[in-house]
This record gives C-alpha cells, sequence and structure tokens, in this order.
C-alpha cells in the first residue's frame, strides 16, 4: 500500500513553500498581474530557497527531488497565487527534459549562461497535434539540420524567453526535439488571456529559422520516448499546482462564509452553502490523491505511471474550475470585486484549463492509451 505521509524533510519543504506563499506571493499577486510579470525581489527569494530548482538535475545545482515531493512543494506554492507560479522565470516546463539528459551536449551552453541565473525556457510542444492547425509549427529537413517555420500556439513564458525547446513532427511524421538558444522568433502577444496575466503566455513566430545538428536534442522512437516521460513530469507538476489553487479558493470560501451572517446565523449554517463547500473539499481531495498517486508512479517507473499523470491532470482541471468557480459564487456579489482575490483565483483557472488542454482533451487522451494497450494485449 503506497503511503503518502510526508517525509520529514518534505514537511520542512511545504512548511517553507506555504509560508512564502501566504506572506510574500499572495500580497504580491495584484501588482505582479497589473505589471504582467513577477518582480524580481520575489523571483530571486524563491530562487534563495532552491524552489526554482526543484527538477534540476544535481549535477547542475539543482534539487533533483522525487516527483512526489515536488509534488507537495508546488501545491504549497500555489497557494499563494498560481499566476505568480506560472509566471517565474528559469527553465519552466523544460527542467523535465534537462533532468532526464543531463549530459546532452544541447544543455553545456544553458548551463554556461545559467552562472547569471537560469535562463527563461519556452517549452513548445506540438508533436501531438494529429491534424496540422492553421497555424502551428512546421519542421521540415534541410541538409544535416531543420528549418522551423510557423506560429506556436500560447505557451507560458514565451514573452520572456531566452531559449525555446520545440517538439514537433517533420514532413515525414518523425518527432523532433529542438533547442534554439537564441532569440530568433517574434514575440505575438495579442492572444492575451484574462487570467495567468504575469505568465507571460504568447505565441511565437518562426519565420525560415534554421537549426542546425547541434541544435537537435532528439528524433524519431528517442525524441518519442524522452518526451513521454517529460509531459507525465509535467502533467504532474501542473495538477499539483492546481490543487494549490483549489485550496486557496476552499480556505477563503471557508473563511468568509463562517464570519458572515444573513438572517442571524452564518452564512456557512445554511445547508445549500455547507453543501457546497462539502462538495468543493471533496474535489480539492480527490485531486490532490491523484495528482500524488501519479507522482508516486512516476517515481517509481510504473508502466502505468502515463495514464495515471493523465488521469491526475483531467481531474485537476475539472476540479479547479469547479471549485473556483464555486468560492465566486459563495462570496456573492464581492466574487467580482477585486478586493478579494476569488475572481482572480475564477480566470486564472480559466487560463491554465485552456493553456494546458480541457480536461475532455486529455480524457480522450488517456482513453486512446487504454484502447491502444488494449490492442497489444489482444495482438500478443
Amino acid at each position: 500500500m503506497i503511503s503518502f505521509q510526508p517525509t520529514e524533510e518534505e514537511q520542512a519543504f511545504f512548511q517553507v513553500a506555504r509560508s512564502l506563499a501566504v506572506e510574500k506571493i499572495r500580497p504580491a499577486a495584484r501588482e505582479c498581474e497589473k505589471r504582467r510579470t513577477v518582480s524580481a525581489d520575489l523571483s530571486d527569494r524563491v530562487d534563495e530557497l532552491g524552489l526554482s530548482a526543484l527538477e534540476l538535475p544535481e549535477s547542475w545545482g539543482g534539487l533533483e527531488l522525487p516527483l512526489l515531493s515536488q509534488a507537495i512543494i508546488w501545491q504549497a506554492l500555489s497557494y499563494g497565487d498560481l499566476g505568480v507560479i506560472q509566471g517565474l522565470p528559469g527553465a519552466g516546463e523544460a527542467a523535465s527534459l534537462f533532468r532526464l539528459s543531463p549530459e546532452h551536449r544541447v544543455w553545456h551552453r544553458y548551463r554556461e549562461m545559467a552562472k547569471g541565473g537560469w535562463p527563461t525556457v519556452a517549452w513548445i510542444d506540438e508533436a501531438e497535434q494529429k491534424e496540422p492547425l492553421k497555424e502551428a509549427i512546421r519542421v521540415r529537413r534541410r541538409g544535416s539540420g531543420y528549418i522551423v517555420d510557423g506560429v506556436s500556439s500560447p505557451v507560458r513564458l514565451a514573452s520572456k524567453a531566452d531559449w525555446a525547446v520545440i517538439a514537433a513532427r517533420d514532413e515525414e511524421e518523425e518527432t523532433v526535439l529542438l533547442a534554439l538558444d537564441e532569440r530568433v522568433w517574434e514575440i505575438e502577444e495579442g492572444d492575451i488571456r484574462l487570467g495567468l496575466l504575469a505568465a507571460g503566455i504568447a505565441r511565437l513566430r518562426f519565420a525560415e529559422v534554421y537549426a542546425g545538428p547541434e541544435q537537435l536534442v532528439a528524433c524519431g522512437s528517442e525524441a518519442d520516448a524522452l518526451l513521454s516521460r517529460v509531459r507525465a513530469r509535467n502533467q504532474v507538476i501542473e495538477a499539483a499546482k492546481e490543487v494549490g489553487l483549489m485550496e486557496a479558493a476552499l480556505d477563503y470560501t471557508i473563511e468568509y462564509t463562517a464570519g458572515r451572517k444573513a438572517f442571524g446565523q452564518e452564512i456557512a449554517k445554511f445547508q445549500g452553502v455547507s453543501f457546497t463547500i462539502a462538495e468543493m473539499a471533496f474535489e480539492c481531495r480527490g485531486a490532490k490523491w491523484l495528482a500524488w498517486q501519479a507522482a508516486a508512479a512516476v517515481d517509481s517507473g510504473e508502466e502505468q505511471a502515463d495514464g495515471l499523470a493523465l488521469r491526475a491532470l483531467a481531474r485537476a482541471h475539472r476540479s479547479l474550475r469547479y471549485v473556483t468557480d464555486q468560492a465566486v459564487q459563495m462570496l456573492g456579489g464581492h466574487g467580482y470585486v477585486q478586493e478579494y482575490p476569488a475572481e482572480k483565483w475564477m480566470r486564472d483557472a480559466e487560463a491554465q484549463v485552456m493553456l494546458y488542454g480541457r480536461e475532455t482533451d486529455w480524457l480522450i487522451r488517456r482513453g486512446e492509451q487504454l484502447l491502444g494497450g488494449q490492442k497489444e494485449r489482444v495482438a500478443r
């Protein structure tokens, strides 16, 4: 039986992260959103505590923590504000790729640049697109290298990225993983989201950019295998972040309804309110356990880890939208006023779900995995 009881080290990390979330991150959230970037003081504080290097390899000076430990810490940090957490500069979603291929020659330059702080990376994964989109990244062979052309889907950290890591399919439908270490792109910020405004969400436009063999991370089956592991890790991390936001919305709703009265009694004592809060709590707890279960499966290398990661993110998406929406409803008119954080959390939740795919998208992918596995068993 799997035990999710945090170790003493995990509890210590959790307390540090939760204190930072409550004392520093949440009070700065509105200002960061207004300026559409995370303040240098706040990002420096995260760096000082080592929280920006949770996934990075030890050989690089990172912590390289187990994914379950990271899930607990990201959950605690996002309790402060998901928009701030998604806007923290650094390796972002490429951190898992760095962890899984730390000695690859492509990363030597990144490590050199990191002496002045981890360069910010935009992670563009369009290798799973089954049908070409009107605007998408196109990769085609050119001699020993590749030509990158087109416009990416909206990705976080794009507006402030120093590097871009691209996963796409070439004209022969082979997966290609490239790393561009110079700003050879244009930034398109016209697709402004209602939430996660400090996360640097933008599209990157590439105009016939040449990527030489020295910028190739992997291709073919090697790239597919690497991407599968990277995606699973990132899906768990995003699910954990969403749990942190859910818990913040739940706790704030409980505090608000317990402190307000109507018709001579606390709002929380009305049956409709108490039932809704109970449902919010169930959603939070269920999403958390699924995220932690997936993290443990990835850590132990279980065969079904990819599927559990997909399930965790799909459930987190659904629960996140429900919990943040109900938080706004429970606050009544105050739910839409900026003096209260609930409206921001609801906007951030919608932007997060759009950024990482609606829950139905992930469920479809999970179904395809299960059906594919069934076909393999029948074939045997």
